[in-house]
């Protein structure tokens, strides 16, 4: 094969798939994206569009492994793989997927989930013909935010009472619920379910859910014509292998190169890895706890390490004892992904520290663009301001297990030793929004944190829900914190008494000053210690007399503007002196205790500019955070069940959905053990901002490329899983001949086995195997016909696809909308009632058709049989004797 066989890439197109066939790219057509036949393998290429796109953002290509795929197949992907790879350029990402254990990355692709089919090349020829309803296959659907659906064996002995299962009969699919399953396990398994029905059968085919089997008997019998009736109890499922944040958290870096025919592994460091321990010449792997292998290639590595990069990882996966399963992710130098970049404690596009300079002087123009974050929620995230800190501000001191008020006039004045509530009201788009920041003091004890949350949850209480909380740790507040303060923000050591009044302190203070503009300056108390001046900033020096104004030989001009303008929030009513450094009395000096040396060099902060958000769907297990990444993320991926983690690089979000909006001590406790345990060794004070669903701020929406305020409002919200599984009238009204065949031929027809008899097949062949000209629902009372269109049927009830268009029913058309324990309504419910007192779904034209046998027998003396076989004049006669005419 050479490079001119390799097909075209439409540009337009973020994701493009091919299957290997013939040892040849057949691309997959789109309505058949996320169906993956396991005798095969697949290549998937992702291309960034958009924002991402002009940002630089490297394209993705995976080849994907089946588990039944033979070694030739994978060997041609491979080739092709690495082919595309020269086409599309160095700035590309490569990766191997094998069923079953797909990376984050290439599961984020598939939206509602993956469908592993049986077969090989003859059935994939035809990956999937919409409309087709002469079909029966049974899905076991699992995952929690990543869903898969596996085709397996049409049998009671496929299912466990842990997993979801999805019975497909064509114009009818029937999701059963396994007991042990999570309401959001059975949201995405329904999610997946319509998602079939649409790209599959035009919408036309119907839902049923089995919740509880006990309440859904017209569903059961159908899954019994099919299956058979169930012998012996249910097992437990065993739960997927599951990776722990801890487990990630074991990074190891190693240099690989080939020795003859001998693989040479040098490790060069565990944690915490810096970037400058990749060389340009070298070929590294990156080993993240066994669970995802990083294969990284220095631009002047040799052209054969870069050939036999995947061989090098596999090799390597082979000497560490790892799974055959487990990913590689093939990266180039200055085409890193972002979860190859935050394993690393700093990264930097340019290792020049200029690069910083620059990013400190934009934050510095910042203040120019405040006016605009109201209508540019991204730069509202960006710069981490709600607003320009012009709304109202109430501020409470934790103590004695409750809050007292702070007076205005105080407001911005700390004490490291205390906790306090910090209550900030603005507008936007007309609504009133709140933000509660908890701060905590670097010596507040234990008890003082804990009575901090308490009252903070109070004050949620009296709110209804509706504060964003965020949790703020002394010495890592976020930039709209000191802008609440204008400047005037000073935190003092000790702490505020029982009394409210502060503890007794030296004569002697020292305060540093950090901050150019009245947007970003705090003023810290430190100890009066020479050792504690650095060259680069401003000190405010307090003795009894005087107070000394510091400037360092580093400090900027905005700095020492905003020393003078901020000076007398600590030195009121006391005479000021401005001294440089070099330049400093005798006096100055003795009131630190004398001289010693201290730091000259600048503090810059991290450059985060290459660093991207990254979403996690958050879970435990066994008492351990467990994360699943979404990339590509947007607000279709927040789930009113999910608990979900956007991590900023300087700020974690901590989204609750509406059904565990309760959990906010667990979620905010993941928040901490996912600092902990990152790789990087982030910052245990960075920020955590507690929101709930409906209530997200300007610095969180701002992270996704499209929001819509109006997505959870009780007008457009998106139905539930249960008021999915309620069922509408016209879904009920579509319950048509499946149950009641299926039904008769049971009781008739099926031998002492239990299995299936010959005509339970073809009963359900008989409502399937019909064109989609001929999907059609039950007779109306005129007679007619009317088209199915798109329904759930609730778990009590049984649904089904089509009807005869004869206008009366014949022995082959009956059936039953709400079975009872002998297949009909009870005859007090249609004797002698017109149309609005019948049951929902009867037709008020054939009310006997839904008599159980023995009932109508009774009424009618003859078998439904024998009645629609009389001429219809003698049908209605008879059916006006007996009150259902």
């Amino acid at each position: 094969m050479d490079t001119k066989s390799l097909p075209d890439i439409e540009s337009q197109r973020d994701l493009h798939i091919w299957i290997i066939e013939n040892l040849e790219m057949v691309p997959v057509p789109e309505s058949a994206y996320g169906n993956f036949f396991e005798e095969h393998c697949y290549i998937v290429l992702h291309v960034p569009q958009g924002p991402k796109a002009a940002q630089g953002a490297s394209k993705d290509l995976h080849y994907w492994i089946g588990k039944k795929a033979d070694a030739e197949a994978q060997a041609v992907a491979g080739t092709f793989v690495r082919r595309l790879q020269g086409t599309l350029g160095s700035a590309t990402v490569l990766h191997r997927e094998v069923q079953d254990h797909e990376s984050d990355c290439f599961c984020s692709y598939i939206r509602p989930g993956v469908i592993y089919r049986k077969g090989g090349l003859a059935s994939a020829l035809k990956h999937v013909e919409t409309n087709m309803y002469n079909i029966q296959r049974l899905l076991r659907i699992r995952g929690r935010k990543h869903v898969s659906a596996t085709e397996v064996e049409l049998s009671w002995e496929s299912f466990n009472k842990s997993d979801i299962f999805l019975l497909d009969l064509g114009k009818v699919m029937i999701q059963w619920n396994g007991p042990n399953s999570s309401i959001s396990e059975k949201a995405r398994g329904l999610a997946l379910t319509r998602s079939l029905q649409d790209r599959e059968r035009a919408g036309r085919a119907q839902i049923g859910v089995v919740d509880d089997e006990g309440k859904a008997s017209g569903l059961m019998q159908i899954m019994e014509a099919v299956l058979g009736s169930r012998v012996g109890n249910l097992f437990t499922a065993l739960p997927n292998k599951t990776v722990t944040q801890l487990q990630k958290a074991r990074v190891h870096l190693y240099r690989v190169h080939e020795k003859g025919k001998d693989l040479v592994i040098q490790e060069l460091a565990t944690c915490l890895l810096t970037q400058d321990l990749l060389h340009e010449e070298d070929c590294c792997v990156l080993d993240q706890g066994g669970v995802h292998i990083y294969v990284w290639q220095g631009r002047r590595s040799t052209p054969q390490e870069q050939r036999s990069s995947f061989s090098q990882a596999l090799a390597f996966i082979e000497a560490k004892g790892y799974p055959t399963y487990t990913n590689v992710e093939v990266l180039n130098e200055g085409a890193e992904s972002t979860g190859f970049k935050q394993l690393f404690r700093r990264w930097s596009k340019d290792q020049d520290k200029t690069e910083n300079l620059g990013w400190l002087h934009k934050l510095g123009q910042a203040k120019l663009d405040l006016s605009r974050l109201h209508s540019r929620p991204e730069l509202a995230a960006q710069l981490r301001m709600v607003d320009d800190a012009s709304g109202k501000v109430e501020v409470w001191c934790v103590q004695d297990s409750g809050r007292q008020p702070v007076e205005p006039k105080h407001h911005g004045q700390f004490y490291a030793g205390n906790c306090y509530l910090v209550f900030y009201t603005y507008q936007r788009m007309g609504h009133t929004k709140y933000i509660l920041y908890l701060w905590q003091g670097q010596q507040a004890t234990a008890q003082e944190i804990k009575a901090l949350n308490g009252n903070a949850e109070e004050l949620d209480l009296l709110y209804h829900g509706a504060l964003v909380h965020e949790h703020v740790t002394m010495g890592s507040e976020p930039k709209h914190f000191f802008a609440i303060f204008q400047g005037q923000m000073v935190v003092f050591q000790g702490s505020v008494g029982h009394s409210g009044k502060q503890q007794p302190a030296s004569a002697t203070k020292l305060f540093h000053v950090q901050g150019t503009d009245s947007h970003n300056t705090r003023i810290v108390e430190v100890p009066p210690r020479a050792s504690a001046l650095n060259s680069s900033d401003v000190f405010l020096l307090l003795t009894g007399s005087v107070c000394y104004i510091w400037f360092g030989k580093g400090c900027s001009g905005d700095q020492r503007v905003m020393a003078r303008k901020v000076v007398t929030v600590v030195s009121e009513n006391i005479d000021q002196e401005t001294v440089l450094e070099g330049q400093e009395p005798p006096h100055f000096w003795e009131a630190l205790g004398g001289r010693a040396p201290y730091p000259s060099n600048k503090s810059l902060p991290e450059d985060v500019s290459s660093f991207q958000p990254r979403l996690f769907e958050c879970s435990s297990h066994s008492g351990q955070l467990v994360l699943m990444e979404v990339v590509f993320f947007s607000q279709d991926d927040l789930d009113k069940y999910d608990v979900m983690l956007l991590d900023t690089w300087q700020e974690i979000f901590l989204w609750l959905g509406e059904a565990v909006s309760k959990q906010k001590e667990v979620a905010v406790a993941w928040g901490r053990e996912y600092l902990q345990t990152h790789p990087a060794g982030r910052s245990q004070a960075m920020p955590i901002v507690l929101i709930k669903q409906g209530y997200e701020p300007p610095t969180f929406t701002g992270w996704f490329l499209a929001w819509d305020p109006y997505k959870w409002t009780e007008s457009e919200n998106k139905q539930s899983y249960r008021e999915l599984v309620e069922g509408s009238p016209e879904t009920v009204r579509a319950i048509t001949e499946i149950t009641a065949e299926v039904s008769n031929v049971r009781l008739s027809r099926w031998p002492s086995n239990s299995r299936p008899g010959p005509l339970a097949p073809q009963a359900l062949k008989g409502s399937q195997d019909r064109s989609e000209n001929e999907l059609e629902l039950g007779p109306k009372a005129d007679g007619t016909s009317t088209s199915a269109g798109t329904g759930t049927s609730t778990g009590t009830s049984s649904t089904s696809s089509s009807a005869s268009s004869s206008p009366s029913p014949s022995p082959s058309n009956y059936n039953s909308p709400r079975p009872m324990i002998n297949g009909g309504l009870p005859r007090k419910q249609l004797m002698y009632k017109t149309a609005k007192y019948l049951p929902v779904g009867v037709d008020p034209a054939q009310k006997e058709f839904y008599l159980s046998d023995s009932d109508f027998q009774d009424i009618f003396g003859k078998s439904k049989e024998e009645f629609y076989g009389m001429a219809k004049w003698k049908q209605q006669q008879e059916k006006k004797q007996f009150g259902f005419f």
